[in-house]
Parts: structure tokens; sequence; C-alpha cells
């Protein structure tokens, strides 16, 4: 409780103006451990430059591990209920609310580089997806990775029947169409998941291994093949914003366009050191797929991703046309 409460005044403060008097403070909870990197390399930041722009009138605190409530999945209902101002989460984990958000994930959709720019130049087609919140910042992560305990994985027959926790739905037809059991949940619960056998391994991003140290449950991890790319957003209570100033709602969601752009960067980069940082634990071993060995599950998924867009576009939503946006067509 220390670490959060002086986490929470670190994010809070600013010395570069007074409060006002009629100061608004805006919550931010985030389900993440309190010694998560996003706290530094993407929340303060965030906190700091609306409070120096507002000239203190409004500020931002940060309450990590679940502090306003826990469950990863509840997120997104805790802003719309007014718990909380703002939250991070991922879309994945209330999927049937974000359909078209989630067609990003999807192999080949977006590169990892420039994904967090694509959603913000096609941002008018979600606004029917985020009509309760507002969306502040949406960004993506390095692509998932396929972490196991003990099986390592060369190929697509190695995946057969193995019980691997994936963190969406479309992640999950992803895994089934390679021949594994897809299991939902939040990145949180893979730690003892995989301790304890309950799963073989999992799909999710490299900076997992240190964020929720995953390198002591993990000793394989299999690279080289498309795979999903998960995405998470910052998003805002509607009355909580609608309290703010004109002036001040701008300053809010310009700071949070830099959030995402800052919270790429920084997955981005731990990812990529992780995996070095991994493959150099004793008894590690990271698995590059032969150019064979990858064209085998990149055969397997693709008729995943025209069955998602096709179901998105049944649904009376422009899924074709959000995945063209995203590629730059």
């Amino acid at each position: 409780m220390l670490m959060k409460t002086l986490t929470a005044a670190l994010l809070a403060a600013t010395a570069l103006a007074p409060l006002a008097a009629n100061a608004k403070d805006l919550k931010l909870a985030d389900f993440q451990p309190p010694t998560h990197f996003v706290l530094e390399e993407a929340y303060k930041p965030f906190a700091d430059t609306i409070a120096e722009k507002t000239g203190g009138e409004v500020t931002v605190t940060v309450y990590m591990g679940g502090e306003l409530g826990p469950g990863p999945a509840e997120q997104y209902g805790r802003v719309v209920e007014s718990v909380t101002d703002m939250a991070f989460g991922l879309p994945g984990y209330t999927a049937s609310n974000f359909p078209l958000t989630l067609l990003s994930e999807l192999p080949g959709v977006i590169e990892p580089e420039t994904g967090t720019e694509r959603f913000q130049a096609a941002s008018d087609l979600l606004a029917e997806e985020y009509r309760r919140v507002v969306l502040l910042g949406l960004w993506n992560n390095a692509p998932n990775l396929l972490m196991t305990a003990s099986k390592p994985v060369n190929s697509l027959a190695d995946v057969q029947g193995l019980k691997l926790r994936v963190p969406s739905r479309n992640a999950g037809l992803v895994v089934s169409a390679w021949g594994g059991t897809p299991v939902s949940m939040p990145a949180s619960e893979i730690y003892n998941a995989l301790q304890t056998g309950v799963i073989d391994g999992a799909m999710i991003d490299a900076t997992a291994l240190g964020a929720f140290k995953l390198d002591e449950v993990t000793n394989h991890i299999t690279i080289g093949m498309d795979t999903t790319i998960s995405n998470f957003f910052v998003i805002m209570n509607r009355d909580s914003f609608d309290g703010l100033s004109g002036e001040q709602q701008q300053i809010v969601q310009e700071a949070g366009q830099q959030l995402a752009l800052d919270g790429n960067a920084a997955w981005m980069s731990r990812a990529e050191s992780s995996v070095a940082r991994f493959a150099g634990m004793p008894g590690k071993e990271v698995i590059t797929l032969t150019p064979e060995a990858a064209a085998e599950f990149n055969a397997a998924s693709a008729p995943v991703v025209d069955q998602v867009v096709a179901e998105v576009d049944g649904q009376g939503l422009p899924g074709s046309a959000y995945v063209a946006a995203l590629k730059g067509e």
C-alpha cells in the first residue's frame, strides 16, 4: 500500500504550477502491478503534461495493482459506472464490445512499429464502438509469442493438444487453427496456471516475461510465425470528460494520444530486451522456426483473418474498411 500511495502521489504532483482552488483530480485505474514499466514510461508523462498545460487545474492520480477494484476484465465497466475516471484495459477482455478494434489483432493486419499511428489515423471508424466512454489512447504491443513451460514447439505438430492461454477470442481462433486448445485468461493469472499445469503455455508479448515474472515458469519461447498483436486502451468516463472545459478536454485528448505513442514505444523496447535477456538465462530456449515450419503456422491461421473480417462485416460494421485503413490501402 505504501508503494501505491507514493506512486500515486508522484504522478499527481506537479512542481510547475500551484493547484487551483477548483482543481479536478482524475483517477486512473490499472490492474497491473505497481512495478510495471508503464507507470514511469507512459503514465507519468501523461499526468505531467495535463498538470502543466492546465496550470494545475486538472491532475491525474494513478492507482496500480487493482487498487480501485480487482479484475482486468472489469476495468471497462468501472469507467462506464463512474467507479474511476479513467482506466487501462485490453479490448480483448470484453471482446463483444470491440469487434472492430480487435480486427487489428489478427495476423498481418498491422505492423507492430506503425500500428499505433494507424489507429489514430483511423479512429473515426471506431467512434460508435466507444460511444459509452471517451477513447483517450489505443496502442499495440509487440507480436505475441508462444511461451511454454515444458514442451518445446518446433513445428505446427508440436502444438496439437496443448492448452494455451489466449488474450482474446480472435487469438483463440488462431490457436484453434494451429491445433491447440485456447484458454481465456488475464495476464495476471498466467503465472500460477503455468506453474500448476492448468495450461501448457501462453500467447502473450515478451514484456510479460519481466512484468509478470513469466520467465520463472517459462522454459521455451517460439517465434517466427505470424501471430496476433494485442492492443491496449486508456478510456475515460463521459461524465468526467464532460466536466472539463473545452480547452481542458483538448489537452487531455492530446495527452492521451501521446500516452498511446509512449505506451507503444515502451512495450516494443521492453519486448526486444526481454527476449534477449530470456535467451541468456540458464536452461531457457528461444526457438526461431524454420521458414518451412513458419509457413505451416501461417497457412493454418490465414483463413481465420478472412473469417473474422467477414463476421464483423456481417454485423453491419465497417470491418473491411477498418482493416484496409490499418493496412494503409
